[in-house]
């Protein structure tokens, strides 16, 4: 394990050190990975799971996997996050900080699109104010709050954006931001040729990047089947492809892709079917990969549904949380494969604590949770049948039906899940609010650092907030503590927050993900980053 901290002040960023973050990498314990032999093919293509994109892929409007597992191959940022999530310049060629309000960018010079236009400025100044626009309800848009000039309600310019030269730029922020260099690594702040703003929903269908990859003709993405990339051989950056390729399949279910993946039928997979983790190591032995990663899983009830606002709500929370037996399910259904959540962040993230008070309330406990559920009926009595809404093409039956029955067993309430049959499908239900259920949540962490895991999803107006959940409290602990350069004392205030967090319950947290997946016979250098998804860039395969 490597803890590192990221230093924001006086002199080039990146030369200085790294980021807040205790993380393992590796797959299969074996950086070589696999059994294939033979001298690696640079042109062959590699296969991997994937899921069909919630939107057009458009960067700063993916803010969920499957998408942004696209975009993050085809696209290159200013920084990227290497297998441990130590942030390493990618198009910047420097990033250094006067104070922790103030940013300068030198980029590279010489970098292109796919399309021959050459990385500026000016495409990134452009693609966040883009990005930026309240009219355009981009998921991603709260990103850019911090810089001078954002205003939700309105168009208005990022006025904390001015383009010094084709090559430099400088950013003000409205306050300090204390990991805001950390965060220039997410998909929201990439770049975006000329071509996007011609029209940007054709653009999302055959978006034009800078990575390491490009999408492979008009006709690669085949909706709801794959998506096919191809090497992006003008691309000169620190992940330069050691492969010809990646083909992404959207598999209707985990079970159809370990399949495929026990008869070499896809090279990588990051995620295994519940039924199959109890015996996967044994079947693919050092091609397993069970390591931890930065995912949280929880289900939110959001604040806008019957029963669950105001004290009543409050109650109800408590008492939901208390009769979820998580130990008992993470042995069971996850073959220990999962962890009890202490929080609302995660273990590989550096100031993690699982003694954040209030966090008894994830504590199984049937009579606490009975008497809560009985104080929250003296309000309102109770009528209806509890439900937990989740998509089915994401392996989540067998754990949204254990937590069902032991929510039904403890407190005497009809409860089950509301399967959707993909992930669009339950997102569209939830971005509109029509949504009349608990629902399936989690986080993937943006950027490897304790905000990412509370701002976006907590605070007031968040993009990813699904339940409408709003605390003056929680966000003015949150904003000092993001504001605060001090490490200590911005974990105090982090601490604070979730404490707030504890109280309200905006989302039940119930586990830790590890990331368990597996790589095929055929191919070697398999490594899983910090984040849970494979370094496919660095995927070599043997030639046939």
């Amino acid at each position: 394990m490597k803890r590192n901290k990221i230093a924001l002040a006086g002199t080039a960023l990146f030369a200085i050190g790294a980021l807040a973050l205790a993380g393992c990498a590796s797959g299969g314990g074996n950086s070589d990975g696999g059994s294939a032999g033979g001298e690696a093919d640079p042109d062959a293509i590699i296969t991997t799971n994937g899921s069909e994109p919630e939107n057009p892929l458009i960067p700063t409007n993916t803010n969920e996997v499957g998408g942004g597992k696209i975009l993050d191959e085809i696209f290159a940022g200013l920084i990227y996050y290497d297998a441990d999530g130590k942030p390493t310049n990618d198009m910047a060629e420097e990033i250094t900080t006067e104070d922790p309000q103030n940013i300068t960018v030198k980029l590279k010079e010489g970098q292109t699109f796919t399309n021959g236009e050459e990385v500026t400025a000016d495409n990134f100044i452009k693609a966040w104010n883009e990005g930026a626009k309240a009219s355009n309800k981009h998921l991603s848009s709260y990103f850019f709050e911090d810089i001078e000039g954002y205003n939700a309600e309105t168009d208005s310019e990022l006025t904390g954006l001015k383009q010094v030269d084709d090559y430099t730029f400088t950013i003000a922020l409205n306050k300090p931001a204390s990991d805001f260099a950390l965060r220039l690594g997410y998909s929201a702040f990439y770049p975006l040729p000329d071509v996007a703003f011609e029209d940007m929903e054709a653009f999302g269908q055959n978006p034009v990047g800078n990575g390491p990859y490009m999408i492979d003709g008009d006709d690669a993405w085949q909706h709801d089947v794959q998506i096919d990339l191809v090497r992006n051989d003008d691309y000169d950056g620190g992940r330069k492809a050691a492969n010809g390729g990646l083909t992404i399949k959207f598999y209707a279910t985990q079970e159809a892709a370990y399949a495929d993946l026990l008869s070499n039928e896809v090279d990588v997979i990051d995620a295994i079917p519940s039924n199959s983790l109890p015996v996967f190591t044994d079947e693919l032995g050092d091609r397993a990969v069970n390591q931890p990663s930065a995912v949280f899983q929880s289900f939110t009830i959001g604040q806008f549904l019957p029963h669950f606002s105001g004290e009543e709500g409050q109650l109800r929370r408590q008492a939901l949380s208390m009769a979820i037996n998580r130990e008992e399910i993470t042995k069971t259904i996850f073959s220990d494969t999962r962890t009890p959540a202490s929080d609302f962040t995660s273990p590989v993230i550096d100031g993690w604590s699982d003694s954040v008070p209030g966090s008894e309330v994830l504590e199984y406990d049937p009579e606490k949770a009975k008497e809560l559920w009985a104080e929250a009926d003296a309000i309102s009595p109770w009528e209806g049948e509890f439900k937990i809404a989740y998509n089915s093409d994401g392996g989540h039956d067998a754990w949204v039906d254990a937590v069902s029955n032991s929510i039904k067993n403890t407190l005497g309430i009809e409860a089950s899940g509301d399967p959707y049959p993909t992930f669009q499908d339950l997102r569209t239900k939830i971005n509109d609010r029509t949504i009349t259920t608990a629902a399936r949540s989690g986080w993937q962490a943006d950027y490897p650092g304790l905000y990412n895991f509370l701002g976006p999803l907590y605070a007031t107006g968040a993009g990813s907030n699904d339940g409408d959940y709003t605390n003056p409290e929680f966000d003015a602990a949150i904003e000092s503590g993001i504001s605060n350069p001090d490490p200590d004392a911005q974990l105090e205030d982090f601490t604070k927050a979730q404490e707030i967090l504890f109280q309200d319950l905006p989302a039940i947290p119930l586990w830790y993900s590890n990331v368990t997946g597996g790589f095929s016979e055929n191919v070697q250098n398999v490594t899983f980053g910090w984040n849970s998804v494979p370094l496919y860039y660095e995927i070599t395969k043997a030639g046939e």
